[in-house]
């Protein structure tokens, strides 16, 4: 509702300045640009790196939790009630040092989305700051992103100005 909403909202103000003026509307794709920009693409790379050390590093403690939880399934009958509740508490700190683990680097603070933020804020950065140059240069008075949350209802390809952001930023 609140998309329509905002949908309408557009349409109505497009039409209403129509009266007036005529806008000049451009519109990017934001997923092309970070498809085809080395830099992203080095991003991903070394996000996807750290990605699979973190998951081997966890494979291997919940192998080790598994191999540890096996042997006391099996030897937890013969075991004195000590040593049963100390084997028991050790799994429990395992299993809560495996939960920590995941939490602390792909959980919603984690390691993971804040060296996502970390690395790749200089290339958004500078691909808005080419967005608003071109804006600027071609004198266009809205850019959208079709990629995004916002829907665009129509768009000549004459307003695209995608290859135009990802020549000039291979440009620099």
């Amino acid at each position: 509702m609140k998309k329509l909403h905002l949908i309408l909202s557009f349409v109505f103000l497009f039409s209403s300045f129509s009266l007036f003026a005529q806008l000049k509307i451009g519109f990017v794709d934001s997923d092309t640009i970070m498809d085809n920009l080395p830099d992203v693409q080095d991003t991903r790379q070394k996000l996807d790196q750290m990605i699979r050390d973190w998951q081997n590093e966890l494979r291997g403690m919940e192998s080790d939790y598994k191999k540890q939880k096996d042997d006391f399934d099996k030897s937890s009958l013969i075991m004195t009630d000590q040593t049963r509740a100390e084997a028991q508490k050790k799994l429990s700190e395992l299993g809560n040092k495996i939960s920590e683990f995941r939490d602390k680097k792909f959980g919603p603070n984690g390691e993971l989305f804040q060296k996502q933020d970390e690395l790749m804020k200089p290339v958004q950065n500078r691909i808005f700051n080419a967005i608003q140059e071109i804006a600027a240069d071609e004198d266009l008075d809205f850019v959208f992103d079709r990629s995004g949350d916002i829907l665009l209802l129509y768009a000549k390809n004459e307003y695209d100005i995608t290859a135009k952001v990802l020549e000039k930023l291979q440009l620099e």
